[in-house]
């Protein structure tokens, strides 16, 4: 299920030194395969409610910068569209690129639209921003 995004992030971060997912929730399969198959890169997991030790628990309405500092991008799967803008903005304060799965019956938040980019990868849909 994985497989397209996790082959995008890979070939389009191959360098990354830091990547970060928020509102990782259960879904861990997508951080778990970008520590695999990016060894040299750190992955951290941010929730506001963690389900596993792991995950830094952040509330990114209210963001603890200290997570965000150097990464090179900050994503997150499905997350709520009220919360879409608040990743925009951690990206943006971090300069960081930003990358958003709605789900495939979600469209990306209004008022975001105009400043990300959607990508049709292999079929999977994703919005992106590239930061400074």
């Amino acid at each position: 299920m994985w497989k397209n995004f996790i082959e995008y992030v890979t070939t389009r971060y191959s360098n990354a030194e830091k990547i970060v997912e928020v509102g990782v929730g259960n879904i861990y399969e997508p951080s778990r395969l970008l520590t695999q198959q990016m060894p040299d890169t750190e992955v951290l997991t941010v929730d506001i409610k963690p389900t596993r030790t792991e995950t830094i628990k952040d509330d990114i309405t209210n963001p603890t910068r200290q997570i965000y500092e150097d990464a090179n991008l900050i994503y997150s799967i499905r997350p709520p569209e009220e919360l879409q803008p608040h990743i925009l903005r951690l990206a943006v304060n971090h300069h960081a690129d930003a990358m958003i799965k709605p789900f495939s019956s979600e469209e990306i938040n209004p008022q975001i639209r105009r400043k990300m980019k959607m990508i049709n990868y292999k079929k999977m849909v994703f919005y992106t921003y590239e930061g400074e």
